[in-house]
């Protein structure tokens, strides 16, 4: 049920989603310069980051 949050949150910040599921780390800063760059690209990494193990 967290990671379906999770995945929502993706959809409107990636960034925060990232962040939450990893902690701090440069994984956020990818996230929140992809989403700078376009949100889909933002989005797409997001996903990627939280569905994985």
């Amino acid at each position: 049920m967290f990671k379906v949050l999770l995945v929502l949150l993706c959809l409107v910040l990636p960034w925060l989603a990232v962040l939450i599921k990893e902690g701090p780390s440069l994984k956020v800063l990818w996230a929140f310069l992809l989403q700078l760059l376009g949100h889909v690209p933002g989005v797409i990494y997001g996903i990627y980051q939280v569905v994985k193990d």
